[in-house]
């Protein structure tokens, strides 16, 4: 059964943190006979890959890493939403499934439990969990797009796409949020989490010594 707790709990989210795991950074970089991790900024996401690797596998790595996020999403919520919104409980399994995936990206099975920042799988998940996430995803989307043209920073457009992505969720579901509150504490805590994992970021764009696209630092 879809409810059983055992499924909701921990069939979904292990399946999820496995497809999560899965390094694509780490592996199209070791097709190329690249470690990673011992070149660039030594971080195993998409950005690092396309200074690298060249901009087309790192556009490659993004669009995988998203995947791991988007897919458990799309296939747990199809299972668990029977009802408009779903009952907390199904929210916490679906939320738990996505979750899982992101931690699978930040702490990698595969790389001894390190990984990248979550970006990239955040936005799969997000998007995943429709309708609830995906439009205030694509919205933060589409600042972080913005804000890394106009400032040539990834980090920079990575944390203020996180930042804006909880006020866009509330305003968007402003008239459900008390039926949807276990999804506003996942965007809080997703944002937070990326923020922190950005904090080497954010001493480095407060320095003035944070790379840029396009350019050699």
């Amino acid at each position: 059964m879809v409810d059983s707790p055992l499924l909701m709990f921990a069939a979904f989210p292990l399946a999820a943190y496995v497809v999560g795991s899965t390094p694509f950074g780490v592996i199209l970089a070791r097709l190329h006979g690249v470690d990673l991790r011992k070149v660039g900024s030594g971080n195993v996401g998409a950005t690092n890959v396309g200074r690298t690797l060249g901009r087309k596998w790192g556009y490659l790595c993004f669009c995988l890493d998203v995947m791991k996020g988007l897919l458990p999403a799309l296939a747990v919520g199809i299972l668990l939403r029977t009802q408009e919104p779903p009952t907390p409980p199904r929210q916490a399994a679906w939320l738990a499934t996505g979750c899982a995936a992101i931690a699978g990206h930040v702490f990698s099975l595969y790389l001894r439990f390190r990984g990248g920042k979550g970006v990239a799988t955040s936005l799969g998940v997000v998007l995943g969990i429709y309708p609830y996430f995906t439009w205030a995803g694509l919205a933060a989307l589409a600042v972080w797009v913005g804000v890394t043209l106009t400032s040539r920073y990834v980090s920079l457009g990575s944390i203020t796409a996180a930042v804006v992505f909880l006020p866009i969720f509330a305003g968007l579901n402003w008239w459900r949020l008390g039926a949807l509150w276990p999804m506003a504490l996942f965007a809080g805590a997703m944002v937070a989490l990326i923020v922190v994992r950005h904090r080497a970021n954010i001493r480095r764009l407060l320095a003035g010594q944070e790379n840029k696209i396009g350019t050699g630092r």
